[in-house]
C-alpha cells in the first residue's frame, strides 16, 4: 500500500506574525506523520498472517507442536481470551490429546456456557473417548442453544448413530436437511442409514502350479447372510480338478453373535471326494474382539480359536487353530496365527505337527468410495488340508501377498499369490482371484 499526501499552505502576506505560519507547519507535519504511521500499521496487518491462520496452517500439516506453541503464546498474552483457549482445545483434540482437550473445554464452559461450538467440541472429545452418553448430552445442549444450525444437528445425528439410535439419527439428519437443503453432510448421513445389505455373494478361483506334478485348479462360490444382529449363516460350494480327477464339496455353517462374549460358529462339509478331498468335515470357531480406543497404538484386538476335523479316505486330520488380529492406526492390521495338526494315517501312529503364519495388511490408495489395500505374509509349515497333497509328511515355507480393490461400497475384487518351498526341493506357485458383491 502506498499513500501519497499533499498539503498546500498559503501564507497571509499581510500577516505580521511569523508564529502563525510556523504553527501551521508543525500541525501539518504532525498530521502527515500520524497518517503515515496508521498506513504503515494497516500495511503490516494486511501482510502478516494472523495467529489463527498460522495455527490452521500448522494443523493442516499436522505439526501439532508448532500449532500449540502459537496458541500457548496467545493464551499467555491474553489469558481471559476465550477464543484463544477454544483454539487451544481444538488443537489438543485434533492432535489426539483428548484428556487435555476435555479439561480446556470445561475451563471455557466455566466462564461461559452459551457457545454452542464449545459444547460441540467437548461432545466430539467425549465421542472419541467412547463416552457416548456424555457426548449426546453435550450435543443436545449445543442444539438447544442454537436450534437453527444444521451442522450442530448433523453432528448430533452422527453421535446418535454411533450409539445405535438409528431412528433418532435419521430424524436429526432430516431436521438438518430442512434447515439447509444443500447440506452434503446431512444427505450423506441419510444415505448411510439406508438398510444395510444382508447378503454377500463371492466367486473365486484358485490355481496351484507344482514343480513335481500337474497343476491343480479350483473354483468356488459362497453366500454369507446376516439375518439379524445375532444370527448369520454361510453356504459354499467348491470344485477341484487334480490330475484328471474331479471332486466337489458343500460347506454350511451357522453363527451366533452376542455383544458380551463374541461369536460362535458351527459347521460342516460333505463332498464327492474322488480320493482328492476329505469325504466329510466338521468345525467350530470362537471369536471375540476388544476396542481399545482411537488414541492408543493398538486400536483393537480380535482373538479366535477353532477346531476342524477332516476325514479323508485313508486318513484323519484334526487341526487346532488360534489367530490374533491386531488393529493398528491408519487401517493397518497385523495377524498372527498358529496351527497344531494331528495326522493319523492307516497303519501308522498319529503325530502332531505345528505351523504358523504372520500377515501384515495395509492401505495403499483411495479415490472417493474406491479403496486399494494390500497384504504380505509368511507361513511356515502351513497347509490348508483341503486337498490330499496338503497333509503331513513334508515341511514348507510360504511367501505371499495380495491386493484388494474396493470398486464400490458393495463390490470388491481381490487377487492373491504365493510361492511355497517344500522339502525335496519341491515348489508350489499359487494364485487366485475373487469377486464379491453385497446385496
Amino acid at each position: 500500500m502506498f499513500l501519497f499526501l499533499s498539503f498546500a499552505v498559503v501564507r497571509d502576506e499581510n500577516s505580521s506574525s511569523h508564529g502563525t505560519c510556523y504553527s501551521h507547519r508543525s500541525l501539518i507535519s504532525g498530521m502527515l506523520f500520524g497518517t503515515l504511521l496508521v498506513a504503515s500499521s494497516i500495511f503490516a496487518q494486511n501482510q502478516a498472517p494472523s495467529w489463527q491462520t498460522q495455527v490452521r496452517k500448522y494443523s493442516e500439516a499436522q505439526d501439532w507442536d508448532a500449532a500449540l506453541r502459537i496458541v500457548d503464546q496467545e493464551v499467555a498474552r491474553t489469558p481471559q481470551d476465550m477464543d484463544a483457549r477454544a483454539w487451544r482445545a481444538r488443537v489438543l483434540g485434533w492432535s489426539g490429546r483428548l484428556p487435555e482437550a476435555e479439561t480446556e473445554y470445561l475451563v471455557i464452559l466455566k466462564a461461559s456456557q452459551n457457545d454452542p461450538d464449545i459444547w460441540m467440541g467437548l461432545a466430539n472429545v467425549y465421542l472419541r473417548e467412547g463416552r457416548t452418553e456424555e457426548a449426546l448430552r453435550s450435543f443436545e445442549t449445543a442444539v438447544k442453544i442454537d436450534p437453527k444450525r444444521d451442522d450442530l444437528r448433523s453432528a448430533r445425528a452422527r453421535a446418535l448413530l454411533t450409539a445405535g439410535e438409528r431412528n433418532e439419527s435419521r430424524l436429526e439428519f432430516q431436521n438438518a436437511l430442512k434447515l439447509n437443503p444443500g447440506s452434503a453432510e446431512a444427505r450423506a448421513g441419510l444415505i448411510s442409514l439406508r438398510p444395510e445389505p444382508k447378503h454377500e455373494l463371492v466367486f473365486g478361483l484358485d490355481n496351484d502350479i507344482f514343480s513335481f506334478a500337474s497343476a491343480n485348479h479350483g473354483e468356488w462360490m459362497s453366500l454369507a447372510s446376516q439375518w439379524t444382529s445375532h444370527w448369520a449363516t454361510s453356504v459354499a460350494g467348491s470344485f477341484y480338478q487334480r490330475s484328471g480327477a474331479d471332486a466337489g464339496k458343500f460347506v454350511g455353517s451357522v453363527t451366533r453373535r452376542q455383544p458380551k462374549w463374541g461369536a460362535i460358529t458351527i459347521g460342516g462339509a460333505i463332498g464327492h471326494d474322488n480320493a482328492v478331498i476329505p469325504k466329510s468335515e466338521a468345525f467350530f470357531d470362537l471369536d471375540h474382539g476388544w476396542k481399545t480406543g482411537e488414541t492408543t497404538f493398538v486400536r483393537g484386538l480380535e482373538i479366535s480359536y477353532g477346531q476342524h476335523w477332516y476325514w479323508y479316505l485313508s486318513s484323519r486330520i484334526l487341526t487346532l487353530n488360534t489367530t490374533i488380529v491386531i488393529y493398528l492406526p491408519r487401517e493397518w492390521t497385523l495377524s498372527l496365527g498358529a496351527t497344531g495338526a494331528r495326522s493319523a494315517f492307516s497303519g501308522t501312529s498319529a503325530e502332531w505337527r505345528p505351523s504358523g503364519i504372520t500377515r501384515l495388511g495395509f492401505p495403499l490408495a483411495g479415490w472417493g468410495a474406491q479403496r486399494l489395500s494390500g497384504n504380505v505374509f509368511f507361513a511356515a509349515g502351513t497347509e490348508d488340508f483341503a486337498q490330499v497333497d496338503q497333509i503331513g509328511r513334508f515341511a514348507s515355507r510360504t511367501y505371499g501377498g495380495g491386493l484388494r480393490f474396493q470398486i464400490t461400497p458393495r463390490q470388491a475384487l481381490t487377487g492373491n499369490g504365493s510361492y511355497q518351498m517344500r522339502t525335496q526341493n519341491r515348489t508350489d506357485t499359487a494364485f487366485g482371484l475373487t469377486y464379491g458383491i453385497h446385496f
